[in-house]
């Protein structure tokens, strides 16, 4: 069932998962290099490992015995999984490996095999390690070479100073979760100085300044958070088009209020725990009444939190984000605005649709398609000019009106108009006809919301500059 008006995601193949291993016993069976490797990983975890197989190599066996482990020479017996808690079969031999896999499943014990991942519950990503501060990387076993240049790039990313930083968190955290025993302005403390100038010595190598600052801040901090708005545009629908100070304010906020023309894929960008609130439009079913919307962000931001209004495209061009945030300064409270691509530069981008060209169109103009109060009231002696490009936004449902209007005002029959469907996303598909045949095309296709409709000479380029292949 769809969540949140969202449909349903994919199925993660594994769920991420951190085992706290130190002092329990773990299995591994193998005594080769793939037991080594493995091996090396679950000493430095704080593992009790004991080691069994009828042969074990010299760095294995001093490795183990380094840490207090037990290496035993003989074959494999079930009752050794007596007393585990994880267990490895690394063996040359795949069809020993399966049988310990088959009997681990059976007595409910995570166990990881080599060469019989359909029978492994666990496997091993691969692991930046900044102790305290950890993080894996997998791709389900399907492609280790790529986790392993991910891991590469996060490596060249996260100074070694991040573990530091997370020392210094541990080493107060207590101290901050009884001054702030509510989360939220506990969370907005934390990322304050995770962004700050306290992350900043640390990074510097100056802890003892670090450690300071984080005094006086928690001398002079408050309990009542101050909250805020974010007014973000998420573009035309795809996730790489967000800028980076969209993403990084999508990532702190509490609450997330989203639109309609939100692509799914941007609103997975958002962070996993904060609430997720549906105020689409559409025409004729207003879910939410904009004044509802105004007024649910000044709720919001003043219980403390921190929002999210997540508007398709620039909320500044037919986004009423100018009301919102008229209502937001009225009541005095902070805000920002992120601009985004509007769906007239996306779109047309992705379809190969030039705005603007030097031997073509001169301008271009966006228009609102959408009827107010039944009709659409638009200056169409100043849209026919043949040197402008006309954008249309919300504008399919008066197709038929919006090309009537332009030929009874002057633009030929022939003048080319493109359709964009879902436009920068996989499912984008563009149509292209003239103001006398797109109507049937429309019809003939089945065309959808959200759609963008190009009016001029440009769209003629299609043809030659098309480069992004969506679904038509």
């Amino acid at each position: 069932m769809p969540v949140n008006g969202l449909p349903k995601g994919v199925v993660m193949d594994y769920l991420p998962l951190f085992h706290k291993l130190q002092g329990r016993d773990v299995l591994l069976v193998g005594g080769g290099e793939m037991a080594l490797r493995k091996a090396r990983l679950l000493l430095d975890s704080g593992a009790l490992l004991r080691v069994v197989a009828p042969f074990i190599c010299d760095a294995l066996h001093a490795l183990v015995a380094s840490k207090h482990g037990d290496c035993q020479l003989r074959e494999y017996q079930e009752t050794d999984l007596q007393g585990s808690c994880l267990v490895l079969a690394c063996t040359d031999q795949t069809e020993v490996n399966v049988a310990i896999a088959t009997q681990a499943n059976r007595l409910g014990l995570p166990v990881y095999a080599v060469g019989a991942s359909e029978l492994s519950s666990i496997i091993f990503p691969a692991i930046v390690d900044r102790s305290p501060l950890i993080i894996a990387v997998s791709t389900a076993g399907h492609a280790p070479v790529l986790a392993r240049l991910v891991r590469a790039k996060i490596e060249s990313w996260l100074p070694a100073s991040y573990g530091r930083l997370a020392g210094l968190a541990a080493k107060f955290r207590d101290q901050v979760k009884t001054l702030m025993p509510d989360v939220q302005p506990r969370r907005v403390f934390w990322e304050d100085v995770f962004q700050g100038a306290i992350a900043e010595h640390v990074f510097a190598g100056r802890e003892q300044q670090a450690e300071q600052l984080l005094n006086e801040k928690i001398s002079g901090a408050q309990n009542q958070a101050v909250g805020e708005v974010y007014l973000v545009g998420a573009g035309p629908g795809d996730p790489d088009l967000l800028t980076f100070k969209a993403l990084r304010l999508m990532q702190q906020a509490d609450v997330v209020l989203y639109d309609r023309l939100v692509a799914p894929a941007i609103l997975e960008l958002c962070r996993r725990d904060a609430e997720r609130i549906y105020v689409g439009k559409q025409a004729s079913k207003h879910s939410v009444p904009q004044d509802q919307i105004n007024l649910k962000l000044v709720e919001l931001a003043q219980q403390g939190k921190r929002v999210v209004r997540l508007k398709g495209g620039d909320p500044f061009i037919f986004g009423r984000g100018g009301e919102e945030i008229e209502e937001l300064a009225a009541q005095h409270i902070p805000f920002q605005v992120v601009p985004g691509i509007t769906a007239a530069s996306g779109c047309s981008a992705y379809a190969g649709i030039p705005l603007t060209h030097r031997d073509y169109a001169q301008s271009v103009r966006f228009v609102t398609g959408h009827p107010k109060e039944g009709v659409l009231d638009l200056p169409w002696a100043e849209l026919v000019s043949t040197t402008q490009t006309v954008v249309f936004y919300m504008g399919l449902g008066c197709l038929p009106d919006i090309c009537q209007q332009l030929r009874a005002h002057g633009r030929a029959a022939q003048t080319p108009i493109a359709l964009i469907e879902n436009g920068t996303t996989a499912q984008q598909r563009v149509f292209v006809g003239t103001l006398e045949t797109i109507k049937q095309q429309m019809q003939d296709f089945a065309v959808q919301s959200p759609s963008l409709i190009i009016v001029g000479e440009v769209v003629a380029l299609r043809d030659k500059l098309s480069w992004f292949a969506g679904a038509h």
